[in-house]
């Protein structure tokens, strides 16, 4: 089971946007997707919750979780977004980088659009990988 780490601050947006992405389109038995910040917010963006429902993905039990070395065990892959040199490393994992523009406050055709970069960057990680 390979297991991929989302990671952005404040783990109320992009990293929450594209775990649930990835677990609902991998394959459970090949890949699952964890999220975190480095700075975790109290709720996830409403702005995000709401559009995210738009698309049949309910986020509203989702609680931000600070990324610590605890939670990153056991991870293969780290993805951040936007978290600049706050972005973690952690040691022994595949790691990429997604630019990715912060969905807080942003109005709904922006934060849809947010997610369907995410969605298009989520679904070629999972084909190229074979987690499908």
């Amino acid at each position: 089971m390979i297991t991929v780490l989302f990671a952005c601050v404040h783990n109320a947006g992009r990293s929450q946007i594209a775990a649930a992405l990835f677990n609902r389109n991998a394959d459970p038995a090949k890949a699952r997707a964890i999220s975190a910040g480095t700075q975790p917010a109290t709720h996830v963006h409403p702005e995000v919750v709401a559009t995210m429902a738009h698309r049949g993905i309910d986020l509203t039990g989702q609680v931000p979780q600070k990324l610590t070395p605890e939670l990153a065990t056991g991870v293969q892959w780290l993805i951040t977004m936007g978290c600049g040199d706050a972005c973690p490393v952690v040691p022994g994992t595949r790691r990429d980088d997604w630019p990715i523009q912060d969905p807080k406050g942003q109005p709904p055709a922006v934060v849809d659009a947010i997610i369907n970069d995410v969605d298009r960057r989520v679904q070629q990680l999972i084909t190229s990988e074979g987690w499908r």
